[in-house]
């Protein structure tokens, strides 16, 4: 007999908690089936009950781990703030959470940076999502007149170059002391004013002379 939903969603559940608890101890390179299942005081047989795989128990956790951030942005990008706000918030808050884990503890976020390498191709949806998200208030700001002679695409590659280090977790760890919400304000206004298809002189120069 087919267990209830909800019993099986409670499982699913324990077992995220388990494998993240696991994870903030020594993180995933040595993580197996058979050693959750031990953990978790059932067979492997029975931990196929709840995830028909590693990988897929791998993308739950990492769902619960995005599912904040993911909130985040579909607040950010459905409120009535103006273009430049939005922006700035749509980056902000999720940066200032992401701080926040890593001030509470510093080698639990390395491990969990090590877990997002090891299976990047499991989290690429979260990255896309996020840019389906920018791109939307890409869109509303150019409505607005900004970005002129700029593609949604165009614009979309250039402000994620220009925030990378306050969304690429694994840059972010490298000089999480030096971010601020200040200077990523200061980018996200250097974004508004700055972007522009015109050059204005920097790539007019035609060549280097010597001192």
């Amino acid at each position: 007999m087919a267990r209830p939903q909800s019993d099986i969603e409670a499982g699913r559940e324990q077992l995220i908690d388990l494998v993240m608890a696991m994870i903030d101890e020594r993180g995933s390179a040595a993580l197996t089936v058979a050693e959750v299942a031990a953990r978790a005081n059932m067979s492997p047989a029975n931990l196929y009950r709840y995830f028909d795989s590693k990988e897929a128990l791998i993308e739950a956790v990492a769902g619960r781990w995005f599912q904040p951030k993911l909130d985040i942005m579909e607040q950010v990008v459905a409120s009535d703030l103006p273009p430049r706000r939005k922006m700035y918030e749509f980056f902000a808050r999720r940066f200032a959470l992401m701080k926040a884990e890593w001030e509470a503890d510093p080698v639990a976020f390395a491990l969990h940076v090590e877990l997002g390498k090891e299976h990047f191709e499991l989290i690429r949806s979260y990255v896309d999502l996020g840019d389906h998200y920018l791109a939307e208030i890409i869109g509303e700001a150019m409505g607005e007149g900004h970005f002129a002679g700029l593609s949604v695409d165009e614009a979309l590659s250039l402000v994620n170059q220009m925030v990378n280090v306050y969304v690429n977790i694994a840059a972010m760890e490298l000089i999480m002391p030096k971010l601020t919400t200040d200077k990523l304000a200061r980018i996200i206004d250097a974004v508004f004013d700055g972007l522009s298809a015109q050059d204005r002189g920097a790539k007019a120069v035609s060549g280097l002379r010597a001192a």
